[in-house]
C-alpha cells in the first residue's frame, strides 16, 4: 500500500515563514518553508507559532520561481467527483499562488509588469478545469499496471511511484521531490477528465498539452504532442476490467502555425530526421504498452494528405511487427451525414480489437485476460475525430466484459440497455468536451453523435459555432495559451537577470497601421453608402474607392497573417524549428 499524502491540512503564515501542518488522526509533522532562504524542512506541529496566520487548504500543488522570487501554489478547494475501489477521488477548483516575497519594491517597473504577466499565465492555466487528485491511490497507472508491480513498489510514496508522464505538477514539486521524508505533504495531480458512476467509471489522463502555434508535434525524445492516454473502467461483484486506449499528434516534426486562414497548411520539417523521432515515440510506447494499432484519420486528400504519407512511410520504413497501420479518412467516408459508415472501420479492426483483448481480473484477485496493446488513434488535433472513434472501440470492448462478466446474456447489446447507453454515450461526450476545452478552449465537435449515435443539423450548427470559437482562439490566443503551458510545465524557467524581457516583443508597424486603415476604410465605404451625394457617380466613385481600399487591405493582412496572430513569446527547452 502506497504511503498516502496527508488529506488534511493547514497553512501557518508568518512574515518568515510558511507552516503546513499536518491535520490527519495522529499526524504531527509541519512542513516549513523559509520565506527568505527558500530552504524545506520538517518539524512538529509545537513549532508553529501562535501568532501565525492560519488558514485550511487541501494541498500543496509546488512552488514557482518567477521575476519577484518563489511562490507557493496551494488548493484552497475541492470537490469529490466519487469513490474509486473505496478511494476518494477529488477535483481541485480554486488555488492560491503565494508570494515569498513581502515587498515588490526590489523590482523595477518593467520588472513589476513582467511578473504580472507571468501570475497571469499561471492563473490561466489554474482556471482551466480538470484537476484531479487523490491522496490514497495512485490515479497515473493503469489497473493492468498496478496489477503487475512489485511490493517494494506499492510501500512507495504516490508521488515517488507517479508516472511522471501524467504529474501535471511535477515541475513545480521538484524540490518537495528531492527530500524523500516530506513526500507526504507532496500531492501528485493530474490534467484531464475523471468521470465515476455506480455503473462503471472513464478516465482520461492529458499530460502534454500543446495548441496549433508549437513548433513542432514531437520532440526529440519522441514525446507526441498532445498525447491522452483513455482508460475505461467496469467494476462489478469484485471484478475488474478496463480498457486503454491512446491518442497522440502525427510523431513527426511538423508544425501548423495560424496564419488567420481558416485551416493553415500543414508543415513537415524538411531538415529534422523524422524517423529518430518516430522511432523513440513508439519505441517507448511498445514498451509501455505493448502492440500499437495506429488509426489515422485524417483525410487523404488535400493538405492532409503529405501527413499521412508520411505517417504510413514511417510504419513501413521501421517495419516493426508489433505495430499496424490503417489509414481512414473519416470526413471522405463520412460525408453528406453517412456516420453509419463508421462500421466499415470497426469491421476492419475487429479481429485485432479481439487480439488486443482487454484487462480483467476476477473477484478473488486473479488475472484473467491481460491486454496486449492499444490503439493509438489521431486526427490532426486528437480531438472530436479521434473521441468519436475511440467511444465506438470502447463500447465494442465493454460489450465483451460484460457478457464475460455475466452481466450481459450472449446476444444482449449495449443499446438495448437504455438506461446505461443514455451513461455511457453521455460520460464520452462529457470526456470530448473535457478534452477539447483543455487544448482548444471550446466545447468538442461532432459530440451529437457520441451522445445520441445520430449526426443531427442541430449538431453541425453547434458545431460551426464552436469552430468560429476555436478560430478566434487559435489566432489570437493561443500564443499566450502556449506559453502559460509552458511556464507551468518547466518548458520554460523565469531568468530575472535576462537583459531583455522575452515578454516586450516589439510588434511590426503593419500589426497597428493596417487593421486602423482597414476599418476606416470599411466605416468610410458604409458611411458614404448611408450619406446621398451630388450625383450617383460621385457616391459610387467614393463607394468603390473605400470598398477597394478596405478589401486591399484586407487582403494584405491575410497575405501577412504570421504577424497578426498571438505569437510564442517564451524559447521552451528542446524545441526545433
Amino acid at each position: 500500500m502506497a504511503a498516502a499524502a496527508y488529506e488534511q491540512l493547514k497553512l501557518h503564515i508568518t512574515p518568515e515563514k510558511f507552516y503546513v501542518e499536518a491535520c490527519d488522526d495522529g499526524a504531527d509533522d509541519v512542513l516549513i518553508i523559509d520565506r527568505v532562504s527558500t530552504e524545506v524542512t520538517l518539524a512538529v506541529k509545537k513549532d508553529v507559532p501562535p501568532s501565525a496566520v492560519t488558514r485550511p487548504i487541501f494541498g500543496i500543488l509546488g512552488t514557482i520561481h518567477l521575476v519577484a522570487g518563489n511562490y507557493l501554489i496551494v488548493i484552497t478547494k475541492k470537490t469529490k467527483v466519487g469513490e474509486f475501489f473505496n478511494h476518494v477521488i477529488w477535483k481541485a477548483t480554486d488555488f492560491d499562488v503565494l508570494s515569498y516575497k513581502k515587498t515588490m519594491l526590489h523590482l523595477t517597473d518593467i520588472q513589476l509588469q513582467d511578473n504580472k504577466t507571468f501570475l497571469a499565465m499561471l492563473n490561466h492555466v489554474l482556471n482551466v478545469d480538470g484537476f484531479y487528485f487523490s491522496t490514497t491511490y495512485d490515479l497515473t497507472h493503469t489497473l493492468q499496471r498496478l496489477s503487475n508491480t512489485s511490493p517494494e513498489f506499492q510501500e512507495m510514496s504516490l508521488l515517488e511511484r507517479a508516472d511522471q508522464r501524467f504529474v501535471w505538477n511535477g515541475h513545480l514539486l521538484r524540490e518537495l521531490s528531492a527530500q524523500p521524508e516530506v513526500h507526504r505533504f507532496a500531492l501528485p495531480v493530474l490534467h484531464g477528465c475523471i468521470l465515476i458512476d455506480e455503473k462503471g467509471g472513464v478516465r482520461r489522463i492529458m499530460p502534454r498539452d500543446e495548441i496549433r502555434v508549437q513548433i513542432q508535434r514531437i520532440d526529440s525524445e519522441g514525446h507526441a504532442a498532445n498525447f491522452v492516454e483513455t482508460e475505461q473502467i467496469v467494476h462489478y461483484n469484485g471484478s475488474k476490467a478496463s480498457f486503454v486506449q491512446t491518442r497522440g499528434s502525427i510523431p513527426v516534426f511538423w508544425s501548423q502555425r495560424p496564419n488567420l486562414k481558416y485551416k493553415p497548411r500543414p508543415q513537415i520539417s524538411k531538415v529534422a530526421n523524422h524517423m529518430d523521432g518516430f522511432q523513440r515515440h513508439f519505441d517507448s510506447q511498445v514498451i509501455i504498452y505493448g502492440k500499437q494499432v495506429i488509426i489515422n484519420l485524417i483525410n487523404q486528400k488535400g493538405s492532409e494528405k503529405p501527413l499521412e504519407q508520411t505517417f504510413a512511410t514511417m510504419v513501413s520504413s521501421l517495419g516493426s511487427g508489433m505495430m499496424r497501420y490503417i489509414a481512414f479518412d473519416f470526413h471522405k467516408e463520412c460525408k453528406n451525414m453517412r456516420w453509419d459508415r463508421l462500421s466499415i472501420l470497426l469491421d476492419q479492426v475487429a479481429e485485432m480489437q479481439d487480439e488486443l483483448s482487454y484487462f480483467l481480473v476476477d473477484s478473488a484477485g486473479q488475472v484473467v485476460t491481460n491486454q496486449e496493446g492499444v490503439f493509438r488513434s489521431n486526427c490532426m488535433d486528437c480531438l472530436d475525430r479521434t473521441n468519436v472513434i475511440q467511444s465506438l472501440l470502447a463500447r465494442r470492448s465493454l460489450q465483451a466484459q460484460l457478457q464475460r462478466l455475466g452481466v450481459l446474456h450472449v446476444g444482449q447489446k449495449l443499446e438495448e440497455q437504455d438506461e446505461f447507453e443514455k451513461i455511457y454515450k453521455n460520460a464520452w461526450a462529457d470526456n470530448a468536451n473535457a478534452c477539447a476545452k483543455q487544448y482548444a478552449g471550446t466545447g468538442a465537435l461532432k459530440t451529437d453523435f457520441t451522445r445520441t449515435g445520430k449526426r443531427t443539423h442541430l449538431g453541425l450548427i453547434m458545431d460551426g459555432w464552436n469552430s468560429m470559437i476555436r478560430y478566434y482562439k487559435n489566432n489570437f490566443s493561443d500564443g499566450f495559451r502556449q506559453d502559460s503551458i509552458d511556464l507551468f510545465l518547466g518548458n520554460y524557467s523565469v531568468d530575472e537577470l535576462e537583459s531583455h524581457s522575452p515578454l516586450s516583443v516589439p510588434r511590426d508597424w503593419k500589426f497597428l497601421a493596417l487593421p486602423i486603415i482597414m476599418v476606416v476604410a470599411f466605416s468610410m465605404c458604409i458611411i458614404c453608402l448611408l450619406m446621398a451625394g451630388d450625383t450617383w457617380t460621385v457616391m459610387l466613385a467614393y463607394v468603390l474607392f473605400w470598398g477597394v481600399a478596405s478589401i486591399g487591405t484586407f487582403f494584405i493582412i491575410l497575405y501577412n497573417g504570421k504577424d497578426f496572430v498571438g505569437a510564442l513569446r517564451l524559447v521552451q527547452k528542446g524545441k526545433i524549428d
